[in-house]
């Protein structure tokens, strides 16, 4: 078990135990990974929070290029196998240790409130309550059913608001609210840099590694040519900061839903992808490092998780396109709906940068379809069954058929475009200054927050042998 002691304070594993679970203690390690299995909820699997295995091999996938139909690698590192089975469950725990240590949350005292629209309020409510916090998540209320059992079986609480993905202004209204009580503290992905952090170093520094893991399997030539990320919190996105920092012709591409192109051209809308387009340019996006916003149609989207996941949908791709049965097989167990936008937006790069055989591409499989059974159930209704004919249109119009439409690139106007937006939320309506949306456009900004990692690593390192846990 994970240790609570007198100050109440459950500590999980540093950013480089997260990035290296080999330096975990030993004990530990094999505790976290017998509890994986057994013991799900046991807050020992704090330590589990990470883009490796028992092995400590990262968890990708390539894609075949009879799925993608272009010359360039595409590889995923997938989230299934983290203890929500979603990365954003490692943003919150760095959000949680991070204010622990400073002395801004205190279990024995404060109530979390998580801002979310799903893999980042489940992970909250997985983490908060592990940590002994009690717990809420506040989550638009037309989001996929599976969001709410999931974080209720957590522990948390669930407040829903009006809306869909993209009414995270909804969500900040209740926070507002609910910040009233003097015991409630607020832990927003949007804004928190412990998010940016997680992502710069642990998601970030894993691609890195993964390059030589590639190159060693004759894929690539030991480099990551571009990043492709949609948003949602931003926060994912922060691993091509770090990326190009080794590689610096290295492109970072965003993504949005061409339902709700805000970044593209200050659109807004409603959309299906949930997990992305969020209406607004977050806190902790540097969308001043950022290379090209691209967007994606939401129920292509959609439509292409159902490829991959029906039976049917299945069959035809190995049938007919030649994808191998084992890859058809793992990339059902392993893709959402951002999964396939995140998919789609990296062949689309692929396409617009014309990348070829020596190039790797790298995305992000943000969380599988054990979310999304009602999404299915739904298309089912509004469009029949999944047939041969059907899945063939959807793999030759969404896969094979994906244009280069739909892209901006970050000139340096583009991009101080991206950034004034922030303004409008950040300012106008979430408390900040002037003076500090002034001060991200200076690099030295972000590499000052780049810089705290090892800050914070030193920090849960002097706890633990102060309160003799976790073998220190």
């Amino acid at each position: 078990m994970a240790e609570q002691i007198g100050t109440k304070i459950i500590t999980g594993p540093t950013f480089d135990e997260m990035l290296h679970p080999e330096k975990i203690n030993p004990d530990v390690r094999a505790q976290a990974l017998r509890a994986r299995k057994e013991d799900p909820l046991d807050p020992i699997n704090l330590f589990n929070i990470t883009w490796k295995d028992e092995n400590n091999q990262i968890r990708y996938v390539v894609l075949p290029k009879e799925l993608t139909g272009v010359d360039a690698n595409i590889v995923a590192l997938y989230s299934t196998d983290f203890p929500t089975g979603s990365h954003k469950v490692g943003a919150a725990y760095s959000v949680v240790v991070e204010k622990e240590l400073s002395g801004e949350v205190d279990p024995a005292i404060h109530t979390l409130v998580w801002p979310s629209t799903g893999n980042y309020g489940i992970g909250g409510a997985f983490v908060g309550c592990r940590m002994g916090f009690d717990g809420i998540v506040v989550l638009p209320q037309d989001m996929s059913r599976e969001r709410f059992e999931y974080i209720e079986r957590l522990g948390a609480r669930v407040i829903g608001t009006p809306g869909s993905e993209s009414n995270v202004k909804e969500i900040y209204d209740k926070t507002w609210e609910l910040r009233k009580d003097p015991k409630v503290r607020v832990l927003n992905q949007f804004e928190v840099m412990g998010n940016y952090r997680f992502h710069y170093y642990v998601t970030g520094n894993t691609i890195v590694e993964l390059a030589d893991v590639l190159k060693e399997r004759g894929i690539g030539v030991g480099k990551i040519s571009a990043f492709v990320s949609a948003m949602g919190s931003g926060g994912t996105i922060a691993a091509g900061d770090r990326l190009k920092q080794v590689w610096p012709d290295h492109k970072i591409v965003g993504l949005e839903p061409i339902q709700c192109p805000t970044l593209y051209n200050n659109g807004y809308g409603s959309h299906r992808i949930e997990g992305i387009g969020d209406k607004h340019v977050t806190w902790v996006h540097h969308v001043l490092n950022m290379d090209a916003i691209m967007c994606i149609d939401d129920m292509e989207s959609v439509r292409g998780l159902a490829l991959v996941t029906d039976p049917v949908g299945k069959a035809t791709l190995a049938k007919y396109y030649g994808v191998p049965e084992e890859t058809v097989e793992k990339l059902s167990g392993v893709m959402g709906i951002s999964s396939v936008c995140n998919t789609l937006g990296a062949i689309k790069t692929a396409k617009y940068y014309g990348l070829g055989k020596d190039d790797v591409i790298v995305t992000i499989f943000t969380d599988a379809i054990d979310r999304y059974y009602s999404v299915m159930d739904w298309l089912r209704q509004e469009e029949g069954e999944m047939t041969e004919v059907r899945a063939a249109h959807i793999m030759s119009s969404t896969f094979l058929g994906q244009k280069t439409d739909w892209i901006c690139e970050g000139t340096e106007e583009t991009r101080q475009r991206w950034h004034n937006l922030k303004y409008y939320t950040w300012v106008e309506q979430q408390g900040k200054t002037v003076e500090e949306l002034d001060a991200q456009r200076d690099p030295a900004w972000w590499e000052a927050h780049q810089k705290m990692v090892s800050e914070i690593d030193e920090q849960i390192i002097a706890f633990r042998k102060k309160h003799h846990i976790h073998g220190e």
